[in-house]
């Protein structure tokens, strides 16, 4: 099976762990099928008279020994066997984020947060203890069935042997039923636990705009349902094991029945003695353990692979953005910007051009606006040149290379992006700002904070820039937010800067400041200003004004006032909104 082939990457690296895990569950194996014979043969002695407190002595000594061997041999499979399988956790884990982060915007918009929560958890978890309990259990239930079973028959007597375990082979057949249903009750368990991860992620994430709308008996509803569902599918695991495991122990009851009637009447009638039918007696109730452990073993089987099979199918989904076979040595990016005829459509929306047919020249150093409607396909844009989505090799070319041709990680690091929704990190206020600079510079952390015009807030906080931002950055307003994602795309200080409507929560005055320190220190750095307010965007070098995802206008300022569409509408219906919210009416 494919799920094996790939765990078998991760097993090959700790062979020499689980050889040795191997070696002393065998040894403590061994040790311990002797004990129940000494037993025996201290009994028998005793009865027959032939041993002495000597004889009584020395083999109590070498249960002793037995007993201390094993002790340390179970240390020592523990430590090699357990340790591996969190080891192979550990390395899962880390693969699996680092996969994660690899994989292209189409994964993450079709999986949601909770499910892939579920995958770090519950499912390695899972996998985890394929690796560990279920090795050990198999393999010493395996190892002591044939020891135990060859001290009855050849130590005790052939025929009791038949006898006790004639009613353990029913536990075969049923092990076989019992693993195909434990494997699709933990699969539906674990897509439960999935659903339940995420929508307490999404509730706890929108919690705000739940309370806004009063909407907390109607989530609550939501997650009893999926609380419940969760619930069932987990009761479904256990019904199969409350079922199973009971007949286990139903079987073992028959089989030590059938032992102490017949055993007794062999030794009755002298076919064993009394010391062989202790040690069998013993033997017996050492065969509960590899019973018992054939469950544990099925489940354990059953859950592994089912988390396992949902592990692979994450490792086997490919990223759709990676550098092509035509990229070349580039170094840096200058920032010069050519969109020749650019056309695009989201891949589950193909009949749907987002843009059409967009024709642009940005020349090194300059300044382009992009204007348009809401859904005009403005943070399309700026997504394509990030190459978060591919499109045709030859409709945007950077310094006269195609987007194609240019290594990933050098487009990336030389693209300073601010998105729409300002994401903030758990973190400190300086390490948010760091976070994609190469070199912690804390002047350079300051000056930018200052260029976005944040730093005066920022020393007002009493921990100043070690002020805990909270998750998204839910303490700080949405100007503030918006400013300190500001700052952390100008201290990465790149040759293209792209601000996708990241100036909508400020104030004018601030905003003008802010593109007055823009102007000044971005000197000979090409900027892309995608914006709804003409404010922000009428100094520009030149406006790109998108309509339904086609380039409707072209030119500065002056020009598209001058031309009379759709431009010089916006920019007459803001400055209506301006007038009347100055003279403090409002429109009544």
């Amino acid at each position: 099976m494919k799920e094996l082939r790939f765990i078998s990457r991760y097993v090959r690296r700790h062979a020499l762990q689980y050889i040795l895990g191997i070696a002393a569950l065998f040894a403590v194996d061994i040790m311990n099928v002797y004990i129940p014979q000494f037993t025996g043969e201290i009994t028998d002695g005793l009865e027959a008279g032939t041993i002495g407190m000597d004889g009584v002595w020395k083999l109590v000594i070498w249960i002793l020994l037995l007993g201390t061997g094993m002790a340390l041999g179970r240390f020592g499979w523990r430590f090699f066997l357990f340790g591996s399988a969190r080891s192979i956790e550990k390395e899962l884990r880390g693969d699996m984020f680092a996969h994660l982060e690899l994989l292209s915007m189409r994964y993450f918009n079709e999986h949601k947060t909770g499910d892939l929560m579920a995958h770090f958890t519950n499912d390695l978890a899972a996998v985890r203890m394929f690796l560990g309990p279920t090795v050990i259990t198999a393999f010493d239930a395996s190892v002591m069935l044939i020891m135990v079973l060859a001290k009855m028959m050849f130590y005790v007597n052939f025929r009791l042997t038949i006898v006790a375990v004639i009613p353990m082979l029913l536990i075969m057949f049923g092990d076989y039923f019992y693993g195909k249903v434990m494997h699709k009750r933990f699969l539906e368990k674990q897509e439960a636990f999935s659903g339940l991860t995420d929508q307490v992620q999404e509730a706890v994430s929108g919690i705000r705009v739940i309370k806004a709308f009063v909407q907390e008996r109607k989530e609550l509803a939501a997650f009893a349902r999926t609380n419940r569902n969760n619930q069932e599918k987990n009761l479904g695991v256990v019904r199969a094991q409350a079922l199973f495991m009971p007949l286990l122990d139903l079987i073992i009851g028959v089989s030590g029945l059938l032992t102490l009637l017949y055993g007794g009447y062999l030794a009755i009638a002298g076919e064993i003695t009394l010391g062989q039918f202790v040690a069998f007696n013993q033997y017996v109730a050492m065969l509960v353990w590899p019973m018992l452990a054939a469950g544990e073993c099925i489940t354990f089987i059953s859950q592994g692979m089912a988390s396992l099979k949902r592990v692979t199918v994450i490792f086997e989904e490919k990223p759709d953005i990676v550098d092509s076979e035509d990229v070349k040595e580039i170094e840096k990016l200058e920032g010069e910007i050519d969109l020749d005829r650019l056309t695009f459509a989201y891949p589950d929306q193909e009949d749907i051009p987002v843009l059409e047919g967009i024709r642009v020249h940005v020349e090194k150093g300059s300044t382009l606006a992009v204007l348009g409607r809401t859904g005009s396909g403005k943070s399309t844009l700026a997504n394509l040149l990030l190459r978060l989505y591919n499109t045709r090799s030859d409709m945007i070319r950077i310094d006269g290379h195609s987007l194609y041709e240019i290594p990933l990680a050098v487009l990336r690091r030389d693209i300073a992006y601010v998105p729409q929704d300002n994401f903030l990190f758990s973190d400190t206020l300086e390490n948010n700002i760091a976070f994609g600079a190469e070199l912690r510079d804390k002047a350079a952390i300051y000056q930018a904070a200052k260029n976005a015009c944040i730093h005066s807030n920022i020393m007002d906080f009493p921990a100043g820039y070690d002020t805990m931002v909270g998750e998204r950055g839910v303490t700080l307003s949405g100007g503030q937010k918006q400013r300190s994602a500001i700052a952390r795309a100008l201290l990465k200080d790149a040759p293209i800067l792209i601000l996708d409507d990241a100036l909508s929560a400020v104030d004018t005055d601030t905003e003008e400041q802010i593109l007055h320190n823009l102007k000044e220190n971005r000197a000979g750095k090409t900027t892309l200003i995608i914006a709804h307010r003409i404010s922000t965007i009428q100094n520009a070098d030149h406006i790109l004004v998108l309509d339904e995802g086609h380039g409707v206008e072209y030119g500065t300022h002056q020009e598209l006032m001058e031309k009379g569409g759709i431009y010089r509408s916006i920019y007459e219906k803001q400055q209506l909104e301006k007038q009347l919210n100055e003279e403090g009416g409002g429109i009544e």
